[in-house]
């Protein structure tokens, strides 16, 4: 079964640490988060369970369709920081509890003075099928 674990910059249902964005962090602690996420994602690879990860910029943009010959829309400002995806990891583990303990284990990784930031992480299972429809 696949998940994907969304990593946002902050936020969740209720603040875990409050520690400050990562632009305000030392490079050393920067260096240290990013080197966890590879460490994470190496042992994750040696058990078959990684997929794939990768990390987002901030900037970017909404767009959406406007019609037939029409060029998209694309619009800003953005959803809240607290709301916006800062990375994400697909994962194919044999259950929803391996899932949630990866993404756990994900929480820990290092901020500033090297401790666990606790961030939230959204967890999504692929559909393996269509939804059905009934009447």
């Amino acid at each position: 079964m696949k998940y994907l674990l969304l990593k946002h910059y902050r936020g969740g249902p209720t603040p875990a640490v409050d520690y400050p964005p990562m632009d305000q962090w030392t490079p050393e602690e920067v260096d240290a988060h990013i080197q966890f996420m590879h460490d994470f994602a190496a042992r994750l690879k040696e058990r078959g369970e990684f997929v794939d990860g990768q990390a987002l910029a901030p900037e970017g943009a909404f767009v959406r369709y406007d019609g037939e010959g029409r060029p998209p829309v694309t619009d800003g400002p953005f959803a809240e920081t607290k709301d916006l995806i800062a990375g994400w990891m697909v994962i194919d583990v044999e259950s929803w509890d391996r899932a949630v303990q990866l993404a756990g284990e994900l929480s820990a990784a290092p901020g500033p003075r090297g401790e666990p930031i606790h961030e939230w992480l959204e967890v999504r299972p692929f559909l393996t099928e269509p939804p059905t429809v009934t009447e």
